[in-house]
């Protein structure tokens, strides 16, 4: 709901910038909820497709198939589309708008770095997404903050050739055209922080959840422990997705020093690995 007020806020101002009045801002809003209606109905396929993801065969990968079906037996969740990601780096999403149509998608790397007991703390991390409703929100995240960026980039684009209108409205319209132009180059920053802000609530929540299915904390322990001294990165990472996968896919490290970039945590998707790691050390 945020992510909707935000982006028909951006609209508004967008609108409202180049004169298009009244009429533009409830395009705006029209506009802001049919991009919602189609986040919450496509979501899914956006990122499947923006990651290269293709159907698992459940004769080709069955022990992936085997361990799904056996945790959602436990959960009581109606078995997820099952996809792989031809990547060396080891990693693991889910998406969907509710449990009756999620999907999981792991990658190469993940199938062949981690042991049966291993990936299977990872799939009950992604169920756990899907039990929790954290797919639905993640994923009309994705295309949220895609769409406010968008919007904010025609509208800078707009001012810098002049397209602005708003020259001759006096002193306070020049004010509020500033305003509206600050808000709309700022705003990106902020969808992006607070995609990133619930991603790693919802990081934390789904690695104890996890546990509480498969009843084995060492299992998801020794897979985060994996993942952490991995330092693969994942080809079709991008921020737009970022959020949605086990583990930050982008890089944050300076080459081959391993020294994490100063600037990295301020747009960190997860929490860091050491204190997930430390968290279900407690339990």
């Amino acid at each position: 709901m945020i992510f909707v007020l935000l982006l028909t806020a951006v609209g508004a101002a967008f609108m409202w910038l180049f004169q298009f009045g009244w009429a533009g801002i409830a395009i705006a809003l029209g506009v802001a909820i049919a991009m919602a209606l189609g986040s919450y109905w496509n979501s899914d396929k956006v990122a499947l497709a923006v990651t290269r993801a293709r159907p698992a065969d459940p004769q080709a990968y069955a022990r992936l198939h085997n361990l799904v079906e056996g945790l959602c037996i436990a959960t009581g969740l109606p078995k997820p589309r099952l996809y792989v990601i031809d990547d060396p780096a080891p990693n693991a999403f889910a998406t969907g708008r509710d449990p009756k149509h999620a999907a999981i998608a792991v990658t190469s790397g993940l199938l062949e770095k981690m042991n049966r007991i291993e990936l299977e703390g990872v799939l009950a991390h992604e169920l756990s997404h899907i039990k929790n409703y954290d797919i639905l929100v993640s994923t009309l995240a994705v295309i949220m903050v895609g769409a406010i960026a968008l919007i904010s980039d025609l509208g800078i684009r707009f001012f810098v050739f002049g397209g602005r209108r708003n020259d001759n409205q006096g002193t306070a319209g020049g004010l509020i055209a500033l305003i509206s132009l600050v808000f709309i180059a700022l705003a990106p920053l902020a969808a992006t922080l607070m995609q990133f802000a619930v991603s790693r609530r919802r990081e934390s929540l789904a690695d104890m959840s996890a546990v509480e299915i498969t009843r084995y904390p060492p299992g998801l322990i020794a897979a985060l422990e994996k993942l952490r001294d991995d330092r693969t990165v994942v080809r079709e990472n991008n921020r737009a997705t970022a959020h949605l996968w086990i583990e930050e896919p982008m890089p944050q490290y300076d080459g081959e020093s391993r020294r994490k970039y100063r600037w990295s945590h301020l747009f960190d998707t997860h929490p860091p690995i050491e204190e997930r790691i430390a968290a279900l050390r407690e339990l």
